[in-house]
């Protein structure tokens, strides 16, 4: 059976060094494409934004491993101060194993 690729979207804000190096050119376009591939994901967007978060990255990686060891490797090179990654969720099994728990759970009192 094929597997289906998560879906991601990444909310980040630059830290101050990091945020220099982008004033002087870091392509970071380049630098996500790299850092999704490296784990065999795909970019479909970045943006650059304004407002809370600097930048949002849709995306794909294979797997919630992937995405999580992606995730570390971003946060151990201290370039971000903050960083939100959102998994899409399949709502139809999430769903069905809220009705399974839900019958089988005892409220306390």
């Amino acid at each position: 059976m094929e597997e289906i690729p998560m879906k991601v979207i990444i909310l980040a804000n630059y830290a101050p060094h990091a945020a220099k190096g982008l004033m002087q050119g870091s392509d970071r376009q380049a630098a996500v494409k790299a850092l999704f591939e490296s784990v065999g994901g795909k970019v479909s967007s970045v943006m650059f934004t304004r407002g809370i978060y600097d930048v949002v990255v849709n995306g794909e990686v294979p797997d919630q491993s992937a995405g999580i060891g992606m995730s570390l490797a971003v946060r151990a090179s201290g370039s971000l101060t903050e960083m939100v990654v959102l998994e899409e969720l399949d709502m139809k099994a999430v769903l069905a194993a809220a009705k399974k728990a839900a019958g089988a759970y005892k409220p306390a009192g």
